[in-house]
């Protein structure tokens, strides 16, 4: 996958991990972005980890779990970081 096929998984999954999330999640796109991107790094790196599986193909729906779960994991990681208040 490409570098901009990338970034644009990542902008969307750090959007779907936000909006599955409850609570304030401050920042803008370009905060979704640097989440998602680096959630989807995670995600790849676990599902190589534990379920041998990669971010290969971007319309793969492996991929986009991956990435969503990644970017869910990072989004409470930061939260925990920052004490982001919960609603």
């Amino acid at each position: 996958m490409g570098f901009l096929a990338f970034a644009l998984l990542g902008l969307i999954a750090g959007a779907i991990a936000k909006a599955i999330l409850p609570g304030e999640h401050g920042g803008g796109w370009f905060a979704t972005l640097v989440l998602g991107v680096i959630g989807a790094m995670v995600g790849g790196w676990l599902g190589s980890i534990l379920f041998d599986a990669s971010l290969q193909n971007f319309w793969s729906i492996q991929s986009w779990a991956l990435a969503i779960g990644g970017s869910i994991v990072v989004l409470l990681i930061w939260g925990l970081i920052t004490g982001r208040k919960k609603s």
